[in-house]
């Protein structure tokens, strides 16, 4: 992994030793005569019975002066890895994508994962500026304007005890002023293909939830399926499991379930329990299985299921746990520039109707009993082949497109009718510019229709960082 170890140090000290050595050994291979000679105001030293035509030991010296270069820059860098050592600190070699998708994480929150022990500090953020459409589609006033809002600050913080343990957190600041835990957990590799985690734990669904650094996904905001339907960012408490084996990547874990009284008709986002004093009364299961068939490709599934009754859903005398079930099918491919992503999403709540009942829900206003979204993206970076050229390393600008559909009122429980207004498309084209890997410009123009005819277009710019 690239780490200073005493090792490394030894065969550093080997080497320059050698180089000294040698230099030694050549320089007593002829016996000089070290009476001074002045030369048009030079001084030079003879050796004894030099045959004519060879070069004088001045030559020699001049000739080996690179060797002396060489030899103090080996010196330098001893220098630098001894402080280092003494120090305590460790250059960290971070996982690449598919590393770090391995183990549920995007490149940046796995920084912990590159030591060989000690901390870790890493991080990103973003800020948006939303500028919505004056109209709806119908002609009225949309009634919303633009707003700028730098969304988060996030630093992770994490520390490897030794080759089996490791702790891993996300600490982060939404909005400037809304402090909380993203996850915070420990990890024991208790084999090179297997480990347990257990702590507050991002949900293995979707391509965002677990991946949502803003370097890692294209579109000024994640897509709405991976916010209404996959609730990003999702967490809960509890432990599990994870591991790959060869191309195969799996996690599984047993969780705090939803709060179902959060639900309402624009999805199952206020049943995030989130960490805090989550109510337990009924636990879920979820896990993840994805299939890497070359680097930069993969696909896979996902599942949640559990109750979200929580012992609040009491009708009739009769307590309803409110099982939710939510299934989702994704693959990405990030190929020679390509970035081609498709998820689709569908959640299922059983009793929608007693939960209806217990919260006061009626007409179309009510939580449904099924609901879904999709979208597929494509994009390409229109530099990558100049970067393999070596004309614009590091750069990248990458057009995309992404259509989607997200649905909150799929399928009602029978007595309870729907907002049309629930049924949306969205048509989202932009561009995503990377100066550098960590540092990218986002701008999209998103297009928003409902079955109601009141969806508002909006405009994006996003600028975000990952370290």
């Amino acid at each position: 992994m690239g780490q200073i170890t005493h090792a490394s140090v030894s065969r550093l000290l080997s080497t320059v030793l050698v180089c000294c050595v040698a230099a030694t050994v050549g320089a007593q291979d002829a016996p000089l005569d070290v009476t001074p000679r002045t030369l048009a105001g030079t001084v030079e030293i003879e050796a004894p019975n030099r045959p004519a035509g060879e070069p004088s030991v001045v030559g020699e010296a001049v000739d080996q002066q690179p060797d002396i270069a060489e030899l103090q820059r080996r010196l330098d860098l001893l220098a630098e890895e001894v402080e280092r050592l003494r120090s305590g600190e460790e250059p960290e070699a971070r996982l690449d994508a598919d590393e770090a998708r391995a183990v549920g994480l995007a490149p940046s929150a796995a920084a912990a994962y590159g030591r060989e022990q000690g901390v870790s500090l890493a991080g990103y953020g973003e800020m948006l500026y939303e500028r919505f459409a004056a109209e709806n589609e119908a002609g009225a006033s949309s009634g919303r304007g633009a707003q700028v809002d730098f969304l988060r600050a996030i630093l992770y913080a994490g520390y490897r005890f030794n080759d089996r343990f490791l702790f891993n957190s996300e600490i982060e600041i939404e909005h400037t002023d809304e402090i909380s835990v993203e996850f915070a957990y420990v990890d024991f590799q208790a084999h090179p293909h297997l480990g347990v985690r257990g702590g507050l734990l991002l949900i293995p669904m979707g391509l965002v939830n677990e991946f949502h650094e803003p370097t890692a996904f294209l579109g000024a905001e994640r897509p709405v399926t991976e916010k209404r339907i996959i609730p990003s960012t999702w967490r809960e408490n509890g432990g599990g499991v994870y591991g790959s084996f060869d191309r195969v990547a799996f996690r599984a874990y047993l969780v705090n379930g939803f709060s179902g009284w959060g639900f309402s008709s624009s999805g199952v986002r206020g049943g995030r329990q989130k960490g805090g004093r989550a109510r337990a009364n009924n636990m879920a299961f979820t896990g993840r299985v994805d299939v890497t068939p070359t680097p930069g490709m993969f696909v896979g599934a996902s599942l949640y299921t559990g109750g979200a009754g929580q012992g609040d859903v009491v009708v009739d005398g009769h307590d309803h746990d409110v099982r939710t079930t939510i299934v989702d099918l994704h693959g990405q491919v990030q190929i020679r520039g390509l970035d081609v992503r498709g998820l689709y999403a569908r959640a299922h709540i059983a009793a929608a109707a007693e939960l209806n009942q217990a919260q006061g829900l009626t007409g179309s206003n009510g939580i449904a009993e099924r609901m879904q979204g999709g979208y597929v993206q494509v994009g390409y970076n229109v530099l990558s082949q100049a970067a393999s050229a070596g004309g614009t390393a590091g750069v990248a600008l990458t057009p995309y497109l992404r259509y989607e559909q997200v649905d909150t009122q799929d399928r009602m429980p029978a007595g309870y009718g729907r907002s049309r207004a629930t049924d949306n498309t969205f048509i989202t084209l932009g561009v995503e510019l990377k100066p550098i890997p960590n540092v990218v410009v986002k701008v999209d123009h998103a297009w928003v229709h409902d079955a109601a005819d009141s969806g508002v277009d909006q405009f994006n710019l996003n600028l975000g960082y990952a370290f």
